[in-house]
């Protein structure tokens, strides 16, 4: 997202880089946008059962 949002362009001195990083970071922070979790613990079990031990 931060290459997409900000770094989509050139940006020539340290300075402005550290400025629009901040302000980006600053706004990305305050969004505070949620996570639509689509994937379940029991499709998470069946995907990845070689993380899940057995019981």
């Amino acid at each position: 997202m931060l290459t997409r949002q900000c770094l989509d362009r050139r940006i020539n001195d340290l300075d402005t880089l550290n400025t629009e990083l901040s302000a980006w970071q600053n706004a990305t922070n305050t969004d505070q946008r949620q996570v639509d979790w689509q994937f379940t613990t029991h499709d998470a079990r069946i995907k990845l059962r070689h993380l899940y031990p057995k019981n």
